[in-house]
């Protein structure tokens, strides 16, 4: 018959990884030099603790009407930037959050970004 094809059964074998791993539970081979990140001399950079700018400044109260300032810890598209990545403590947090939601409220910042 001219429709049936005959397939022969052929062994495919897996793609062999970059080094291949002993059969038995043995030790691993020694990492390259340079710790984590690779490369001698270790770590590639030193991330610095985050300190709250109105605790070093000693800003106590923050406005609604400081712009300028407010505008620092809102992103482009209009969001609250976390304290995990501008390092504000949480009382001036939620006390910038506030001015943040206040100065929205009058229109001297925006809610979000046109696009």
């Amino acid at each position: 018959m001219a429709d049936e094809i005959t397939s022969t059964p052929t062994t495919e074998q897996a793609p062999a990884a970059a080094a291949p791993r002993p059969a038995s539970g043995g030790p691993r081979p020694p990492r390259p030099a340079g710790g984590p990140g690779g490369g001698p001399g270790g770590r590639k950079f030193f991330r610095r603790k985050k300190v709250c700018k109105f605790c070093t400044e000693k800003i106590d109260a923050i406005s609604y009407r400081d712009v300028r300032l407010l505008q620092g810890f809102v992103a482009e598209r209009g969001k609250i930037v976390p304290r995990r990545l501008t390092g504000v403590c949480t009382r001036h947090q939620r006390r910038l959050s506030l001015a943040i939601k206040q100065s929205r409220n009058i229109a001297l910042l925006a809610f979000a970004t046109r696009y």
